[in-house]
């Protein structure tokens, strides 16, 4: 039970790091529609940077899926 605790916290750092990385190069004009059509294909680290997030996400949910069922049958 300890060990997906610990595993899901450091997910969950990485996780943090990986959407803030993310974020840097959006402002917040882009949210209003004043990126004059910016819409560009992600490339190289960008890209590995999605994907990443997509992976990271998808293991903190299924750990924490795991870790409720193992709370819930020690009950």
């Amino acid at each position: 039970m300890r060990f997906f605790l610990i595993t899901q916290a450091v997910v969950a750092v990485f996780l943090t790091v990986s959407i803030l990385l993310q974020n840097r190069g959006s402002g917040l004009g882009s949210a209003f529609g004043s990126d004059f059509g910016g819409y560009y294909t992600k490339r190289g680290f960008e890209r590995f940077l999605v994907y990443a997030t997509i992976g990271l996400a998808v293991v903190f949910f299924v750990l924490a899926a795991i870790n409720v069922r193992l709370s819930t049958v020690g009950l």
